[in-house]
């Protein structure tokens, strides 16, 4: 599949989405409309997509689980750049939501999206199947204590300490991981993935969503701001443990290509077209941003 028209696509829907909300509490689509559509690389999105198009070919259809994947990304950015958690000014080379909007309305942007992707996810499975509740469930999961919120907890613990492995490993399976292997898994739920292929998505899912944040700690401490569109070093800035300061950049480099051939490898098993999923995996591996 054709990435960039996917992603144009997921973007018309998520443009368009807060228009003609008007009333006393305008403000708040204001703000939650800002962050979601200043850009982004739509990785999440364009994972379930991918996933789901293995064995279905009507993604049109599931456009709005999209969306609400991306909501729930964009949610947990605007959280973690406020001043209590990560205070960054910088986000997809914008200014963060609190940076226009006020900590207090950014605060409720982010609650916002968050429910409003619970509401799609809901109105979708009110018209679908089994497996539409079987997906959403796995991306609320994921969204939850157990999953991304369980991981930023242990990372704004962490600052300022050494973390072991494990309590690493841990932290970033479940910040970041999880809701990007909630994307491609659910998407191949969704799409009707028999048992065998939904346990090689889900290992596919850990691996990637692994090779994708050792890539951001790399990005971290080499990376340039003015092409990532958020504050480079900041985590060495904040004083956090991550792949990088554990094992070094040249060992996470490899990490990261070891991770992506394996990711290849279980796409390989696959019976359908993963040339999307590939592209993407292997986009990951060579990104600047």
């Amino acid at each position: 599949m054709n990435n960039e028209i996917l992603k144009s696509e997921v973007e018309a829907y998520l443009k368009t989405y807060f228009n003609n909300r008007e009333g006393y509490d305008k403000k708040i689509y204001e703000a939650m409309s800002y962050s979601l559509n200043i850009g982004g690389k739509r990785i999440r999105p364009l994972f379930f997509i991918n996933a789901y198009s293995i064995y279905k070919d009507n993604y049109k259809d599931v456009i709005e689980i999209a969306a609400a994947i991306e909501m729930i990304h964009t949610y947990s950015l605007i959280h973690d750049d406020l001043p209590c958690m990560d205070n960054d000014d910088l986000r997809r080379g914008k200014p963060t939501n609190h940076k226009v909007f006020g900590e207090a309305i950014a605060l409720l942007a982010g609650d916002g999206l968050l429910n409003e992707a619970m509401n799609l996810m809901f109105e979708y499975c009110n018209k679908k199947d089994n497996n539409a509740i079987k997906a959403c469930y796995l991306i609320s999961k994921a969204a939850s204590a157990s999953g991304m919120i369980g991981g930023q907890t242990v990372d704004i613990l962490s600052s300022g300490k050494n973390l072991s492995s494990d309590e690493l490993k841990f932290m970033h399976k479940k910040k970041t991981g999880e809701l990007i292997k909630a994307a491609v898994l659910s998407g191949a739920v969704l799409g009707g993935a028999k048992e065998e292929e939904v346990k090689l998505i889900s290992e596919y899912g850990d691996k990637v969503g692994l090779a994708f944040q050792i890539k951001d700690d790399i990005l971290d401490v080499i990376g340039d701001s003015s092409i990532m569109g958020k504050k480079a070093k900041s985590d060495i800035e904040n004083n956090k443990t991550t792949y990088v300061t554990t094992y070094g950049i040249d060992v996470c480099k490899k990490l990261c290509r070891d991770l992506t051939e394996e990711c290849i490898s279980i796409l390989d098993k696959i019976n359908g077209d993963t040339e999307g999923l590939k592209k993407i995996t292997e986009f990951l591996l060579e990104r600047k941003k």
